[in-house]
């Protein structure tokens, strides 16, 4: 079987993806990496495997932590920290700058149970109950996380 090159111009690859067969897009990702065509990290992390991707880190293997003595809400939160490492896609706080805006979501207990509720922000000042490494650059990716991953942050905080 013979092996020929196609090259194909980014603004021509961009175009191609739009109406590509999924099979033809994981060729295209392959070529130029998935956050070519997907920009927006909110379209490429769904879920904590998402987020390790994106990191280029392995899943953690849960049943090996378990046997080392890690707690559920231990396993999970070195989840949420993982998908907060992702969305801020190299953003980190600078807690020494009292100028910095640093959003979280926040959740409560209601009638329908443990709800995301809102993203609020924070200066320099990092409360016990704001989880300070798991906070946001902007009040967008606090609120998508928070509704994204409201069973993480329940399985983190209850």
């Amino acid at each position: 079987m013979n092996k020929r090159t196609l090259e194909i111009a980014e603004e021509t690859a961009l175009k191609l993806y739009e109406s590509s067969t999924s099979a033809f897009k994981a060729i295209l990702e392959d070529t130029f990496g998935r956050k070519f065509f997907i920009k927006d990290i909110t379209d490429r992390v769904k879920t904590y495997e998402d987020a390790c991707a994106e990191l280029d880190e392995e899943p953690l293997n849960e049943s090996d932590l378990k046997s080392l003595g890690f707690t559920d809400d231990e396993i999970v939160y070195r989840k949420i920290k993982t998908i907060t490492k992702a969305l801020n896609e190299g953003w980190v706080s600078d807690w020494n700058n009292g100028n910095q805006k640093k959003w979280y979501p926040w959740f409560e207990m209601s009638s329908g149970g443990f709800v995301f509720d809102d993203a609020f922000c924070a200066y320099s000042a990092a409360n016990a109950g704001d989880a300070s490494r798991l906070c946001f650059k902007s009040r967008e990716l606090a609120k998508y996380a928070g509704e994204q991953f409201t069973k993480l942050y329940s399985d983190f905080i209850l």
